[in-house]
């Protein structure tokens, strides 16, 4: 979990792809890049709002040959996809299997548990890069 605390209060910022500010998917990219060296696609102008949008894109995304849905327990740096307004558009990066780092929206980045409490309602699936 040391790797999580670098990002722990980075502030949420709509559109924000960097350490100034990031929403869920600014995060994950923010992370990929620093952790893993990994760059993702920024889908820079998808506003928080456009829950549709978003989901649209979290389909596509699983359905491309980089990510792999897991079957079994999370691991670090898998992703974890959550419903919000009824679509699967909020994503957290995993610590361990229950636990993770994820951008609280119009707050700042977060470390949750989401195998209890709202989050656990609104689980979708794992998903780890290839």
């Amino acid at each position: 979990m040391l790797w999580a605390n670098h990002y722990v209060g980075l502030p949420w910022a709509e559109l924000g792809r960097d350490r100034t500010g990031a929403d869920c998917w600014g995060l994950a990219c923010v992370i990929y890049s620093e952790e893993l060296g990994v760059r993702l696609p920024a889908y820079d102008g998808i506003s928080a709002e456009e829950h549709a949008e978003i989901a649209a894109l979290v389909r596509h995304e699983a359905a491309s040959p980089h990510w792999h849905l897991v079957e079994g327990p999370a691991r670090a740096f898998d992703l974890a996809v959550f419903r919000r307004g009824g679509l699967a558009s909020h994503i957290g990066i995993v610590l361990r299997d229950g636990l993770m780092i994820h951008m609280a929206r119009m707050d700042c980045a977060k470390v949750e548990d989401y195998s209890q409490g709202p989050f656990r309602h609104r689980f979708v699936a794992h998903y780890r890069y290839a």
